[in-house]
């Protein structure tokens, strides 16, 4: 069975870049809403159940500051990002001593954000114990920590390549074929993508996951077809 998406909330007034932001996230298999004022977003926070949460610290009605500050002092425990400006160290401090998790500086690069969205999702799944775990090929795999090991060396996953790994093993024994993978993991009408994208992004998995990606034994490739698990 696929794995539920991991759900941010992302608090940021600039339109432009939380639309763009909200894309990536979304792009990279999460769940994303957008909250555009701090009322807003601590209302939402308040309502949902969310993963992760960006939390830019300069907001409109409420500052990201008094978000974090009524959160925390309601026991809520949603890992938090701040979105901080360049240089504004007191800031980060402030935020960190109000109980945020972690901090990026703008402008910052995407991968960066994706890299601590994903360590924060890593990290609260670790204190959980929850997940969907399977050996395969040699590679131990804990889908709700988004990683995997071979021997001592860690793979480190995105949400959507652990959801096409659990889609693959959920439908092991049936070919997948591309439409089915944009249809069920990415949940774009295939008229809209173009099916490259599903092979780009199998091959950067399988550059991760398989000792030998030339000769792939957990992501088997079925010529004109799709792909199916490789056990």
């Amino acid at each position: 069975m696929p794995i539920e998406k991991p759900r941010v909330l992302l608090v940021e007034d600039e339109p432009t870049l939380a639309q763009g932001l909200a894309d990536a996230l979304r792009f990279q298999g999460y769940e994303c809403d957008i909250a555009s004022d701090g009322e807003q977003g601590l209302a939402m926070a308040r309502r949902g159940s969310y993963d992760v949460m960006l939390l830019d610290l300069m907001l409109p009605i409420l500052s990201g500051f008094e978000v974090m500050e009524a959160l925390r002092g309601e026991g809520s425990r949603v890992p938090t990002i701040m979105l901080t400006a360049k240089g504004a160290e007191d800031d980060k401090v402030r935020g960190l001593e109000l109980g945020a998790d972690d901090y990026v500086t703008k402008p910052f690069a995407i991968r960066e954000l994706m890299a601590r969205v994903g360590a924060q999702l890593r990290r609260t799944r670790r204190e959980r114990g929850d997940g969907e775990t399977f050996e395969i090929d040699g590679v131990r795999f804990d889908l709700g920590r988004l990683t995997g090991f071979r021997g001592e060396e860690e793979i480190v996953l995105t949400p959507r390549e652990g959801e096409i790994l659990s889609y693959l093993r959920a439908h092991q024994g049936n070919v997948v074929t591309r439409d089915e993978f944009l249809l069920e993991v990415w949940k774009y009408p295939t008229a809209s993508v173009e099916t490259r994208t599903v092979d780009n992004t199998l091959a950067a998995l399988r550059k991760k996951i398989e000792t030998n990606p030339a000769d792939p034994q957990i992501i088997k490739t079925v010529r004109g077809k799709g792909y199916r698990w490789g056990a």
